[in-house]
């Protein structure tokens, strides 16, 4: 083999191995940045990219969401207390070739940064709380940390999604005395449904008995206001039939229960109460100055 034919061999050798070394892919979930010689060159997108090896180096950023624990740590309550507070911040560095690079070159180790942040940002937030007030307000301080965070981390080409209060837990002994303190809310709150719904039955059978006795009271009403109406009946009857004689309508009464039960009586013989006998049995009248009959 002649010289020029190996040196050509030599050479196409060390361009392929020169472009397959300089081959960098680029995942959906990244973009990069070329720096030549320690200097920025160009922002590499994703998919298939190129770099001169040696001269050129590639560095891929990560571009979706990511969550980082700001790590539990103690902070004292407005009231004296100590709390452990964790909580969680889910952020992500956006896609632009701008927001890339100012997550690389802005700042140093962004995570590491957010983290310590966030710390600081609880502690300025809840210091200024009570405990009781700090776990009935955790959309407030999520608010507040979220808002806190995109003003400090707005250089960093880095968007804060959310954060998220893990914890807020007080001390032990203080832990156990609010839920002795619950306990007796609870069993007051059902000793007070227990007595209300006590009371109510109560009421309802105290309802029942008046409208009971209201019935029983208006049944005696109309009782005797039917009793009223039939004496009512009787009396005009007497009037209109035997006027003058109510006297007589009432021996007439005490005949007729007399003769059901089979009875002797002896009548004046000239009263006219023997003529009203003898109407009822057919039988004519008795003169009046006769004798006393015998029934």
């Amino acid at each position: 083999m002649s010289q020029p034919a190996l040196t050509w061999i030599v050479a196409a050798a060390a361009v392929v191995i020169i472009f397959f070394s300089g081959i960098r892919i680029v995942r959906p979930t990244h973009r990069g940045l070329v720096e030549r010689l320690g200097k920025y060159k160009r922002f590499a997108k994703r998919g298939f990219n190129w770099i001169i090896p040696i001269i050129d180096r590639l560095y891929q950023v990560n571009i979706t969401e990511v969550m980082v624990d700001a790590q539990p740590q103690e902070i004292i309550t407005n009231d004296n207390l100590n709390a452990r507070v964790d909580a969680q911040v889910y952020f992500k560095v956006n896609s632009d070739e701008e927001s890339v690079k100012n997550s690389q070159y802005n700042v140093y180790n962004y995570q590491w940064q957010i983290v310590n942040l966030a710390r600081t940002t609880l502690r300025n937030i809840i210091g200024t709380l009570t405990l009781k007030s700090a776990n009935s307000e955790r959309g407030k301080i999520n608010f507040e940390l979220q808002k806190t965070l995109r003003e400090e981390t707005r250089s960093w080409g880095i968007d804060i999604v959310r954060t998220e209060l893990k914890e807020i837990d007080p001390p032990k002994d203080v832990q156990e005395t609010m839920n002795k303190v619950v306990k007796a809310e609870n069993e007051k709150i059902a000793a007070v449904d227990f007595a209300t719904a006590t009371e109510t039955m109560a009421d309802g059978a105290r309802r029942a008995e008046i409208k009971k006795a209201d019935g029983v009271k208006q049944a005696r009403i109309l009782e005797a206001e039917g009793e009223a109406q039939a004496i009512k009946l009787v009396n005009e009857a007497a009037q209109q039939y035997f006027i003058g004689n109510a006297q007589l309508l009432k021996r007439l009464d005490v005949v007729e229960r007399s003769l059901a039960n089979n009875a002797k009586i002896v009548v004046p013989a000239n009263t006219q109460l023997i003529n009203v006998i003898g109407e009822m049995a057919g039988v004519m009248p008795v003169p009046a100055g006769g004798e006393t009959s015998r029934v």
